[in-house]
C-alpha cells in the first residue's frame, strides 16, 4: 500500500517517547478520497504515476516526468509512495549533491556501481554523457519496466544533466518511467537546468507535475492529535508538509518560526555525544559513509542508534543522512565554527585516503576549501576541474578552477596563467563569456609580463575565438591578427596553423572571401607540413565554407568526409554545422536538405550541444524555406529557449519566428525582428545580419511602409555591395523593388522563387489576373493574410469583385490564428475538459470538437493538450492558472 503520511507522524509519536499510534492513526486518511494509509492530498499526483507504470507494462512508450515543487513539499515521499505500490517494476535512483561544484555524474556513479557492466566501466572510464546515457539506455532497456528516479536535479552537475537530456530525448525506446524531481523556486539560480527543462518543454514523452503545500484542512486534520492550533501552523508553514511535521515533531507549546527552529528543537533532545555525531553528519553531504563517520567521531560511534531513533537520519544503503536537507543545513549552521573546521579537516584526511573505491576528486576538493588547508585545494581543486571538464562538466570544471585560483596567490605566474586559461575555456563552454574573456585577458596579461611569447600567441588566438561568439567581431580579428602576427616570429608549429584558420574564418564570415581563403590556405599547408590532422580539418572547413558561398559544394563536401575518417567527433560536428550554415548562407538548399539529417543526428549521439544549437537554427530555416511554416514556428521557438553566448542561431530563429509571424499577420513580429537586428548588427557580418535585414525588409513591406523598406534595407545592402555579396544584394533589391524604390546595384541577384509563398510573391509581381487569382488562392490557403490582402487590393484595382474571404478578422488579431470557435474550444481543453465534456458544453459533436482540437494544436505548435493550455496562457488567449 502507499506510504502513510500518517505512518510519518506515527514515527514521530515514537520519537517524542509516547509511542501512542492509536492517537497517529487518526492522521492516516487521504483528505480527497478517504482512503486510509495514502498520502494526505497526493491522491490524485500518485494516480497519474501509476497511471505512467500501469501503460509502460502494457506497451506503452517510455515517459518522463519532471517533477516540481518547493523545499519540503513531499517530493520524495511521492517517489517512494509509487515504489511502494509497484513493487514489480526495477528502481534505479541517483541523488544530485549539493556541493559548491558536486563530482561530475556524482548521481549516476551509484547506480553504474549496481547496474554494473557496461555502464560502470563507462563511467569509471571517464567516457563521455553521450555514451553513458546509451549505455543507461540499454542497461534499463533489458531490465523490464524500470522506474528511474533523479532526485534534487537543481543541483545536477552539468554531465548529469546531459546525461538527463539526451536520456530523456530516447525515452520513448524503452519500458522506463523516469522521475526528476526538482525545487522549482531553485530555477532562478540554475540556469542550465531552466535550460535543459526548456529544451524537454515541447517533447512528446515529457509531462510536467508540481506539488503544492497542504490544504488548511489537511494540517487541521494533522495538528488534531497534538492540540495544536492549526491556523497559526497553517500560516507560518503555508501547508508546508516537511515543516509541519518538524513542527509538531518539536514537542513545543509554541509553534516554531521557521524550519530552522522545529529543526534545532528536536535536535536539541539529543545528548550531547549524539549531537556531536549529528554535526558530523551535517558537514558530509549527501551520505556519510560509516567508515568515514567512524573516522570523524570515534568515541561517538555508539550513539547512532540514538540520532536514527529520533528520527534525525535516516539509514541508506551507503551510510546515513538527514531525511532532508533542510534539516542538514539547519544543523550545519549551528556548528561552531571552529568545530566545523576540525571536521572537515578530518573529512579531507580521511576522503583523501579512502578504505576502497577511487578517490572522488571533488569531494576532498570541497572539504580542502573548507577546511583551509591551501596546499590541499591546489592538489585537488585543478585535478577535479579537469576530471570535470573531461565527462562535459564545465560548470563544475570552472567552478573547481576558481576554487584553486582562491588559493592560488603563492603559485609561479606561470602556474597561475594555466590556471586563468582552463578557467577561461570552461567558463566559455558554459555561456559565462564575460568571465571567460576576463580570465583569458588576465591570463593574457601574465603570458606577456613573463615574456612567454608562444603562450601569449596562443592567449591571443584564443581571446579572438570567445569574442566572435557574441559578436564583438572587430576585437576577435585585431586579436587574430596580432597572434599570427607574434606568432609567425617563432619557429612555425600547431599554434601558428591555427592563428591562420582562425584569421581566415573571421574574414570569411565578415564576407572577404578571397582574403579567408589566402589565410586558411596557409593554415593548410601548415598543418600539411606539421602532419597535423586536427589543424588540417580546422583549416579545410574555413575553405570549403568560402567556396560554398559561391556554390561550389564540393570542397565543404569533402572537408566532411575527410573529418569523418581522420577526426574526432567534436570536429566532425562543427564540418557539419558549417557545411550546412553556409548551403543556406548561399541558397545551395538541396546541399543542405542532404546533410541536414545525418547531421542532427550525429551531433545528438555524440552530445554536441552547441552544435545541436547551430542545427536546429538552420533546421528552422529550411523549413521555413520549405513552406513547412508551423514546424519551422515550433523549431524555433525551441532554439530561443537555449540560452548561449553564440548569438547567430539566436538570430536566425528569431528571423524565422518574427517573419511568420508577419507573413500570418501576428502580433509581435516587429520585436523580434528587430531583436534580431539589434544582436547581428554590430557584427558587420553578412551572414549575421543579412537574414534578420531580409525578414525586417519583408515585414515592411507586408505593412506597407516603402520608408521602413529602406530602413531596413539601406546599410546592409551597402555591405553587401562592398563584400560583393551578390546573393544578399539581390535577396534585398526584391523587396526594395516591390516597395517601389529604385534599384541600387545592377550586379545584384534576385533569387528564384522556391516555394508557394515566394512563387504567389513572383505571380502577384506579374500584375496578370490569372497569376493574381493563383496568388490569392495559394496565400489565403497558408494563412498569409497581409500578403493575401496585398494581392486582393491589386485584383479589386482590375475590376474584379467577388473574391474568396480570408480568415475573419478576430481570428487574425489573436497571436495564433484560432476562430473564435477554436478560442472558445482552447479555453475549456486549457480547464482539463474532455472532448465528450467540450461537445457537451457547446452542443456540438464530439468529432466536430476532435477537429478543432486538431487544428488548434498545429496553430500553436504543440503536441498535446497540457501543452496547449500552457502555451495558450502565455499568448494571453487564456487565464494563467
Amino acid at each position: 500500500m502507499q506510504r502513510a503520511m500518517g505512518a510519518e507522524l506515527a514515527r514521530l509519536a515514537e520519537w517524542n517517547g509516547s509511542g501512542d499510534h492509536s492517537v497517529m492513526a487518526q492522521v492516516e486518511l487521504d483528505l480527497r478520497s478517504g482512503a486510509a494509509g495514502e498520502l494526505l492530498e497526493r491522491g490524485t499526483e500518485l494516480g497519474r504515476l501509476c497511471d505512467c507504470v500501469d501503460a509502460i507494462e502494457h506497451g506503452a512508450a517510455g515517459r518522463v516526468v519532471l517533477l516540481g515543487g518547493e523545499a519540503g513539499v513531499g517530493k520524495t515521499a511521492l517517489v517512494e509512495a509509487l515504489a511502494a505500490v509497484r513493487p514489480e517494476a526495477r528502481i534505479v535512483r541517483g541523488e544530485c549533491e549539493p556541493l559548491f561544484a558536486p563530482p561530475a555524474l556524482g548521481p549516476l556513479l551509484g547506480i553504474a556501481e549496481e547496474m554494473g557492466g557496461t555502464l560502470k566501466a563507462l563511467v569509471d572510464d571517464g567516457a563521455m554523457p553521450h555514451q553513458i546515457a546509451g549505455a543507461l539506455l540499454s542497461e534499463v532497456g533489458a531490465a523490464g519496466v524500470t522506474l528511474f528516479v533523479l532526485e534534487d536535479l537543481h543541483w545536477a552537475d552539468e554531465a548529469t544533466l546531459d546525461v538527463f537530456r539526451l536520456f530523456a530525448r530516447r525515452i520513448e525506446t524503452v519500458p522506463c518511467l523516469l522521475v526528476a524531481t526538482y525545487r522549482d523556486e531553485a530555477l532562478a539560480g540554475a540556469d542550465r537546468l531552466r535550460i535543459v527543462l526548456g529544451e524537454l518543454a515541447t517533447a512528446r514523452a515529457v509531462d510536467r507535475m508540481r506539488l503544492p503545500g497542504l490544504s488548511e484542512s489537511a494540517v487541521a486534520a494533522l495538528c488534531e492529535p497534538y492540540g495544536v492550533d492549526a491556523d497559526e501552523l497553517y500560516r507560518k508553514t503555508n501547508g508546508n508538509p516537511f515543516f509541519v511535521v518538524e513542527a509538531l515533531a518539536a514537542g513545543s507549546d509554541a509553534i516554531p518560526e521557521t524550519v530552522r527552529d522545529a529543526v534545532l528543537a528536536r535536535a536539541a533532545r539529543l545528548g550531547a555525544e549524539a549531537r556531536a555525531l549529528l554535526d558530523a553528519v551535517a558537514v558530509t553531504p549527501p551520505v556519510t559513509e560509516l567508515w568515514l563517520l567512524r573516522a570523524l567521531t570515534p568515541e561517538q560511534e555508539e550513539h547512532l542508534d540514538e540520532c536514527l531513533a529520533s528520527g534525525m537520519l535516516r539509514s541508506e544503503p551507503r551510510g546515513v543522512a538527514f531525511r532532508h536537507d533542510l534539516a542538514r543545513m539547519a544543523v550545519e549552521e549551528e556548528v561552531a565554527p571552529l568545530r566545523r573546521e576540525e571536521l572537515h579537516r578530518r573529512a579531507l584526511a580521511a576522503l583523501a585516503d579512502p578504505p576502497a573505491g577511487s578517490l572522488d576528486l571533488a569531494r576532498v576538493a570541497h572539504h580542502a576549501e573548507a577546511a583551509g588547508d591551501a596546499a590541499a585545494v591546489l592538489r585537488y581543486a585543478p585535478a577535479a576541474a579537469a576530471r570535470a571538464a573531461s565527462l562535459g562538466a564545465h560548470r563544475e570544471g570552472a567552478a573547481q578552477y576558481a576554487r584553486a585560483l582562491r588559493y592560488g596567490d603563492g603559485l609561479s605566474s606561470g602556474e597561475r596563467a594555466q590556471l586563468l586559461e582552463s578557467r577561461s575555456r570552461e567558463c566559455y563552454l558554459t555561456d559565462e563569456i564575460d568571465e571567460a574573456i576576463v580570465t583569458g585577458e588576465a591570463g593574457l596579461a601574465l603570458r606577456r609580463a613573463a615574456g612567454e611569447r608562444l603562450e601569449e600567441g596562443e592567449a591571443l588566438r584564443w581571446l579572438s575565438e570567445i569574442l566572435w561568439c557574441p559578436g564583438r567581431t572587430l576585437e576577435a580579428e585585431r586579436m587574430a591578427r596580432d597572434s599570427v602576427a607574434l606568432l609567425e616570429t617563432l619557429p612555425e608549429g600547431p599554434a601558428l596553423a591555427s592563428a591562420y584558420t582562425v584569421l581566415g574564418n573571421h574574414c570569411g564570415t565578415a564576407g572577404r572571401q578571397e582574403e579567408a581563403i589566402a589565410w586558411a590556405g596557409n593554415g593548410l599547408a601548415l598543418a600539411h607540413r606539421l602532419g597535423d590532422t586536427k589543424r588540417a580539418i580546422q583549416a579545410r572547413r574555413v575553405i570549403g565554407a568560402r567556396m560554398l558561398d559561391r556554390g561550389n559544394a564540393g570542397p565543404m563536401e569533402e572537408a566532411l568526409e575527410f573529418a569523418q575518417a581522420k577526426g574526432e567527433p567534436a570536429d566532425v560536428g562543427i564540418v557539419y554545422t558549417t557545411l550546412i550554415g553556409a548551403a543556406i548562407n548561399g541558397r545551395r538548399y538541396d546541399v543542405a536538405r542532404r546533410h541536414l539529417d545525418a547531421a542532427m543526428a550525429f551531433v545528438e549521439e555524440h552530445g554536441l550541444e552547441l552544435y545541436r544549437y547551430y542545427t536546429l537554427s538552420y533546421r528552422a530555416r529550411l523549413l521555413l524555406v520549405d513552406g513547412r511554416w508551423d514546424e519551422a514556428a515550433e523549431v524555433a521557438a525551441g532554439v530561443l529557449r537555449i540560452r548561449r553566448d553564440s548569438i547567430a542561431p539566436h538570430v536566425f530563429a528569431l528571423g524565422v519566428l518574427g517573419l511568420l509571424r508577419a507573413r500570418r499577420g501576428d502580433p509581435g513580429a516587429q520585436a523580434l525582428l528587430d531583436e534580431a537586428w539589434a544582436l547581428s548588427e554590430p557584427t558587420g557580418e553578412p551572414c549575421r545580419l543579412g537574414p534578420a535585414a531580409v525578414a525586417r525588409a519583408e515585414a515592411a513591406w507586408l505593412a506597407g511602409d516603402p520608408e521602413a523598406v529602406a530602413a531596413a534595407t539601406d546599410d546592409a545592402l551597402a555591405l553587401a555591395i562592398e563584400r560583393s555579396d551578390v546573393l544578399l544584394a539581390g535577396e534585398l533589391e526584391v523587396w526594395r523593388r516591390r516597395a517601389g524604390l529604385p534599384r541600387t546595384t545592377p550586379d545584384a541577384v534576385e533569387p528564384e522563387a522556391l516555394n508557394d509563398y515566394e512563387r504567389s510573391l513572383a505571380w502577384m509581381d506579374s500584375g496578370e489576373e490569372q497569376k493574381l487569382r493563383r496568388a490569392l488562392d495559394q496565400l489565403q490557403r497558408l494563412g498569409a493574410a497581409p500578403a493575401a490582402a496585398l494581392v486582393a487590393r491589386r485584383l479589386r484595382k482590375l475590376g474584379i469583385r467577388g473574391l474568396p474571404r480570408g480568415p475573419r478578422r478576430e481570428t487574425r488579431e489573436n497571436p495564433a490564428g484560432l476562430t473564435r470557435r477554436e478560442l472558445e474550444v482552447l479555453g475549456l481543453v486549457a480547464e482539463g475538459l474532455r472532448d465528450s465534456e467540450i461537445a457537451a458544453r457547446l452542443v456540438l459533436s464530439e468529432r466536430t470538437v476532435g477537429h478543432h482540437v486538431r487544428a488548434i494544436l498545429r496553430k500553436l505548435g504543440v503536441r498535446n493538450r497540457t501543452q496547449a493550455g500552457g502555451e495558450a496562457a502565455r499568448l494571453g488567449l487564456v487565464p494563467e492558472r
